[in-house]
């Protein structure tokens, strides 16, 4: 099984990435051939600084290793050191019906928060499939907001098929019902757009504040909650063992969850969760330079997948003469 999927260098990566993305591709490495990578082209629909683009590939790649992803087991690069993406955007371009990304509501909800309107934007979900197929993907886990690029790049695979034959693998989507949407501290999806995240390396009153402005109701504290409807407990299940999962759940039924207590005990959670990778990480940055060569190696292994998958289609386009 051949999985893929890649992450944004926007911002800090935080726990919605983990748990959404990276927990899941981490746990890919022993039982499938796992294509991982830093999908820098993509962050430039919302990043217009050179040296925080820059800075966060190499913060994103550290990320990832920290987390325990092995180069050796996968393949690992960034986006825009496999040109050959942009070539098959523009020939997938040419099949796309505009109708099929007009209905594609992530472009909507980013408009709707502020996000300035650009054909980037626009055409994200055309270049999202040539990550996709250009290494013939199998399966790409994906958040449920996802969803509908992996659509949009499933209906260029069979257009560009049925068009002229036979090219690309139909990729499958992996989602996990549990962790496919993290909510943020204001229980909206959790997202750098949105300004609400916990950056998964946060630590020690940085992360302590973060965790204190989760948003939660009035309830008293001896009054039952719900808490299949509050931010605070869908993000502490992320980290409580089951025994400790089912105290704090009857006690939200019951009467007896008071939420300071609650934040105070996912704050030891999380930073005792990340506390070794988080020492990783720092090693890795005092070395950029290795984290540079890691990331060089991968992209010569990806490029030579697709250099293959890519000229099988300038054939059949009719580009090869």
């Amino acid at each position: 099984m051949r999985i893929l999927s890649g992450i944004q260098p926007s911002g800090k990566l935080h726990i919605g990435n983990y748990f959404g993305m990276m927990k899941t591709m981490i746990g890919h490495m022993e039982r499938a051939q796992l294509y991982v990578f830093i999908v820098d082209l993509h962050a430039l629909t919302s990043v217009h600084d050179r040296d925080r683009l820059a800075q966060g590939t190499i913060e994103a790649a550290a990320d990832f290793l920290a987390l325990g992803l092995d180069p050796e087991k996968c393949l690992f690069w960034v986006q825009s050191d496999v040109p050959e993406v942009c070539e098959l955007t523009w020939i997938l371009s040419t099949l796309t019906p505009m109708g099929l990304l007009e209905r594609c509501h992530s472009y909507k909800d980013k408009i709707a928060k502020g996000i300035s309107p650009s054909h980037g934007l626009f055409a994200y979900p055309v270049l999202m499939a040539a990550d996709i197929l250009l290494y013939q993907a199998e399966q790409v886990p994906v958040g449920k907001d996802q969803k509908q690029h992996l659509e949009v790049a499933r209906d260029l695979a069979q257009k560009f098929n049925n068009e002229y034959g036979e090219t690309f693998v139909i990729p499958e989507p992996g989602i996990d019902e549990q962790t496919a949407t993290v909510p943020g501290l204001d229980g909206q999806k959790m997202s750098k757009s949105y300004d609400n995240t916990i950056p998964i390396f946060l630590d020690g009153k940085a992360l302590k504040k973060k965790i204190m402005a989760i948003q939660t109701d009035a309830t008293g504290v001896d009054e039952p909650k719900n808490p299949n409807t509050c931010n605070l407990f869908q993000i502490f299940r992320l980290f409580a063992s089951p025994s400790r999962l089912a105290e704090v759940r009857d006690l939200y039924l019951h009467g007896g969850a008071a939420y300071g207590h609650i934040k105070l005990e996912l704050f030891e959670l999380i930073s005792e969760h990340f506390a070794a990778a988080r020492a990783r990480k720092e090693e890795l940055l005092a070395d950029p330079g290795e984290v540079r060569r890691i990331m060089k190696q991968g992209a010569e292994k990806a490029r030579a997948q697709a250099v293959t998958t890519l000229d099988l289609v300038r054939d059949r386009v009719g580009l090869r003469y």
